[in-house]
């Protein structure tokens, strides 16, 4: 198994209907050399009560007003400790081998010299 690290970054305002999907996703992967990184736009919807509720499964959460979208991305990768980083929307969510997938896959391009 690969021992890469993987950033995924979720950016969300007002996510109150998906989040909750989207962190569960990441948090029931089987590959474990990963980092959970939230940054909230400063939701007012209950989107932060259900962050909160998952947060000893969070690396790193903010929750603050940006700049938009972009603004968010940057938070987070500034953050990001990965040799790998994933944007993975709130409203999204991983297939249940998704990092690991991943994870073989940029382990066998880099034992390739690519």
């Amino acid at each position: 198994m690969s021992d890469i690290k993987l950033s995924i970054i979720t950016v969300c305002l007002n996510s109150i209907n998906t989040i909750e999907r989207c962190i569960k996703s990441v948090i029931t992967q089987g590959y474990q050399n990963k980092e959970l990184i939230i940054i909230d736009g400063g939701s007012d919807d209950g989107t932060q009560a259900i962050i909160e509720k998952y947060a000893e499964y969070i690396d790193i959460y903010i929750s603050e007003p940006d700049k938009g979208i972009g603004d968010a991305w940057n938070k987070g990768i500034k953050k990001s400790t990965g040799e790998i980083i994933c944007f993975l929307n709130s409203d999204d969510y991983f297939s249940s081998d998704a990092l690991n997938t991943a994870a073989v896959f940029f382990d066998e391009l880099t034992k390739e010299g690519n």
